[in-house]
């Protein structure tokens, strides 16, 4: 993703709750791209971030910080509504979350149906 100043954003979503030995291979990541992008173009302006998609600690903050150390959580890491937000604009996140609940009501009934043949009768 690029924005109109010419800054490059690169991204690789997670799942929200990494295990331990998985942080320092998602700073590999982030500094190979950049490396890679530096080496097209050594002008260029590489931002590299991790994205989680929500936060299964809602409504305290994201606590998973394994390895604070090891990633920049200012600059290198955007969760739940901050991540949404910036790939759709201020209020992103809220559409998304608006966008699921109205599927979910309006799918309900298929829903139940589809888990129904699951339900165990005692």
């Amino acid at each position: 993703m690029e924005n109109y100043e010419g800054e490059l954003f690169l991204f690789d979503l997670k799942t929200v709750k990494p295990n331990k030995s998985n942080f320092e291979k998602f700073k590999q990541t982030l500094l190979q791209w950049t490396a890679a992008e530096l080496t097209r173009d050594p002008k260029a302006v590489v931002n590299t971030m991790i994205g989680f998609p929500y936060n299964p600690y809602e409504s305290e903050p994201y606590k998973r910080w394994t390895l604070k150390g090891m990633l920049d959580l200012d600059h290198e890491v955007l969760i739940a509504e901050a991540l949404w937000d910036f790939f759709g604009g201020e209020g992103g996140y809220a559409d998304l979350l608006d966008a699921f609940e109205m599927a979910g009501i309006e799918l309900r009934p298929e829903i139940d149906s589809y888990f129904e043949k699951f339900r165990y009768e005692s």
